[in-house]
């Protein structure tokens, strides 16, 4: 076994690996089973955009589909996979001018699509803010505000995805209606507890489960309806009023002749990083089933309080030679408390750092409270 520092990146080099996006969107294109006769257009949004895209292109050309048009949006330029599919880099994790252009091109993409034409939309973590754009009546400034605000908020990732869908222009179902009759086929990557399609993303081309009533409910809860701006404010309450239509929910015609999965989530990562673990000569290996979620802090201090009870019940000693090993998988959340978050100052940059290094860093101080080093 090597240093302890050599295992963590073996572990985490393997997790990355088990996390591939590129051969299970292959094998999910390949299962569609498209028709040769069908228009095929390929729109892939989000970190992994790159990826699923070049795999998906290759599987299509390997069935002899004809991919007429497509765009991928991710945070990097690349070339694309095939001559007709377009490149554009978004902005993430708030939308910005380049969010903003991608918003409006795969508007007019979708309005090239026709009746028996076959949509593949891959989505992956990110897509929400790389392919934002603002509503009508709302400005493109206001959004990336508002998308500031919840960054900072500390709701987790549902509460913050049911706010940004109902505001986001291809959100909560509106890909799907602005692609109809073409059928939508999402093949999405998880990176969200529980893999509610509605969330990854933002949910471009599957229903929107949630309410006006219920996003206005989250907040005010959170004590941000006040802080939002007034277009945003009149438009939630419209729409709870019914002077504005609601977003597409299940058996919208939209959805008819579509489908949507997720192909790879967190687990695979968890178990790739266990597999390793064990073949590397791990004394025992834990894949903890509870998603790790919540702020960034209470999740290490957790973390390390779990350790410490399993160092405290277990009958291996504290220096034994083959490791323990511990997985977790999830996605955290930071409160903000700067001059960034608060309404009428000029926004400056947050403190340098993230939510794995405040976990990190979180977990650490308790343990070394317990006298571990």
């Amino acid at each position: 076994m090597s240093n302890s520092r050599d295992l963590l990146k073996q572990l985490y080099e393997a997790a990355v690996a088990g996390a591939a996006t590129g051969p299970v969107t292959k094998r999910a294109v390949e299962a569609l089973g498209i028709p040769r006769d069908r228009r095929v257009w390929l729109l892939s949004f989000g970190k992994a955009a790159h990826d699923m895209a070049a795999a998906a292109a290759a599987s299509l050309q390997r069935s002899l589909n004809q991919v007429v048009g497509g765009l991928i949006v991710a945070p990097n330029d690349a070339p694309p996979p095939y001559g007709t599919i377009a490149v554009m880099a978004g902005d993430h994790p708030v939308p910005g001018p380049r969010s903003f252009a991608a918003a409006q091109r795969i508007s007019e993409i979708a309005a090239r699509m026709k009746s028996g034409d076959v949509a593949l939309v891959l989505v992956s973590g990110g897509a929400t803010s790389l392919i934002a754009g603002p509503l009508r009546g709302m400005s493109e400034s206001e959004l990336t505000r508002v998308f500031e605000l919840l960054l900072a908020s500390g709701l987790d990732i549902g509460a913050v995805n049911a706010v940004r869908r109902r505001f986001a222009r291809w959100g909560g179902g509106r890909l799907a209606l602005a692609i109809s009759p073409a059928a939508a086929h999402c093949l999405a990557v998880s990176d969200v507890p529980g893999d509610d399609l509605a969330t990854i993303g933002s949910g471009p081309s599957v229903p929107d489960p949630s309410t006006a009533d219920e996003v206005i409910d989250i907040l005010e809860e959170a004590k941000l309806f006040d802080r939002l701006p007034t277009s945003f404010r009149t438009y939630a309450t419209d729409v709870s009023r019914g002077a504005e239509p609601e977003t597409p929910k299940g058996g919208h015609p939209a959805f008819a002749h579509g489908t949507a999965r997720v192909i790879a989530n967190n687990r695979g990562a968890l178990d790739a990083a266990a597999e390793k673990a064990r073949s590397l000569g791990a004394a025992a290996v834990y894949v903890v089933d509870a998603p790790l979620i919540g702020e960034a802090a209470s999740a290490g201090e957790a973390i390390a309080r779990w350790l410490l009870d399993l160092r405290a019940k277990s009958s291996l000693p504290s220096g034994a030679h083959a490791p323990r090993i511990a997985i977790w998988g999830g996605e955290t959340t930071v409160t903000l408390r700067s001059s960034s978050v608060r309404r009428g100052t000029t926004p400056t940059p947050p403190p340098p750092g993230g939510r794995c290094q405040e976990l990190a860093l979180a977990a650490a101080r308790v343990l070394h409270d317990a006298g571990e080093r």
